[in-house]
C-alpha cells in the first residue's frame, strides 16, 4: 500500500474567531491600561505628589523629633528625582493593564458588548468597587498617618471589594427580582455595617492635608477607570468594525 502523506487540515473558522477576539482583546487592554495608567501618572504628578511630599517631611520631622535622628537605612528607595519619577510612571502603567486585564476579561466572561459606552459604565462600576466603596471606610492616607493593622486592613479591603461586586451585579443587573435586588443593597451595606479596622497611633500630618490627599486619590482613581474603560471599548469596537475582520458566529 502506497504511502502517502496527509493534508494539513486548516484551522476552523470558530477557532480563527475565537484567537481573533483575544487578540482585539488584548490590543484594547494593553491599549486602554498604557494610556489610561499614563494620563494617571501625569494628573497625579501635580496633584497628589505634591501632597506625598508633604507628608513625609512631616514625617521625617516627626521621627527626628521622636529619636533624635533620621531614620536612613529602611532599605533601598528611588533616589528623588528622575529616578523616583521614572520607577512611579513604570509602576503606574503596569498598574494600569492589570486593572484594565480585569475589567475587560470581565466583560468578556459576562458576554457583553465591547463598546465606549458598555467600557465606560463597566469602568465606573469598576470604580465603585475598587475605590470608592473601600475609601468609605478607609480613605487613601499619605505618609505619617496613623493606620490599622496591615492584615486586617487587606482582609476588609477585599471583602468590600467582593461585597460590592456582587451587590453591583445584582442591584444594577437587567431583570433582577425585587428580591435580588434586596440582597444587592444588602451585600453593598454590608462591609460598611461590620466597619472597617480602627486606626492605631498618632497623626504626623495635619488633617487639611489629609483631607486634600483622600479626594485627589479618590478622583484620579475615579479619572482611571472611566478613561480605561471608555478607551478601551473604543479601541475594541474600531477593531471589531475593521472590514478586514473575521466574522463572527
Amino acid at each position: 500500500m502506497p504511502l502517502t502523506t496527509h493534508a494539513t487540515r486548516p484551522g476552523s473558522l470558530v477557532t480563527e474567531v475565537v484567537v481573533s477576539h483575544f487578540r482585539k482583546l488584548m490590543v484594547a487592554v494593553f491599549g486602554s491600561g498604557a494610556l489610561a495608567g499614563l494620563v494617571l501618572f501625569s494628573v497625579q504628578h501635580f496633584t497628589v505628589v505634591p501632597l506625598i511630599q508633604a507628608a513625609e517631611t512631616y514625617e521625617a520631622a516627626g521621627h527626628e523629633a521622636h529619636s533624635g535622628a533620621s531614620h536612613e537605612d529602611e532599605g533601598w528607595q528611588p533616589a528623588e528625582g528622575w529616578e523616583r519619577t521614572s520607577f512611579t510612571a513604570l509602576t503606574t502603567v503596569l498598574t494600569g493593564i492589570g486593572f484594565a486585564a480585569m475589567l475587560f476579561g470581565a466583560m468578556a466572561l459576562a458576554g457583553k458588548t465591547i463598546n465606549t459606552r458598555h467600557g465606560a459604565l463597566w469602568g465606573l462600576a469598576a470604580f465603585a468597587c475598587f475605590s470608592l466603596a473601600p475609601a468609605l471606610g478607609l480613605p487613601p492616607q499619605p505618609p505619617g498617618v496613623a493606620v490599622a493593622d496591615l492584615h486586617q486592613r487587606q482582609l476588609w479591603w477585599a471583602g468590600t471589594v467582593i461585597a460590592t461586586a456582587v451587590g453591583v451585579w445584582l442591584v444594577a443587573g437587567p431583570r433582577r427580582s425585587w428580591l435580588l435586588r434586596a440582597c444587592g443593597a444588602m451585600c453593598l451595606l454590608l462591609p460598611h455595617l461590620i466597619g472597617a479596622p480602627v486606626a492605631i497611633g498618632q497623626n504626623r500630618v495635619p488633617a487639611e492635608l489629609v483631607h486634600r490627599f483622600s479626594i485627589a486619590s479618590v478622583a484620579t482613581s475615579a479619572m482611571f477607570w472611566l478613561l480605561a474603560g471608555a478607551l478601551g471599548g473604543l479601541i475594541y469596537s474600531r477593531n471589531q468594525a475593521d472590514p478586514n475582520a473575521l466574522p463572527t458566529v
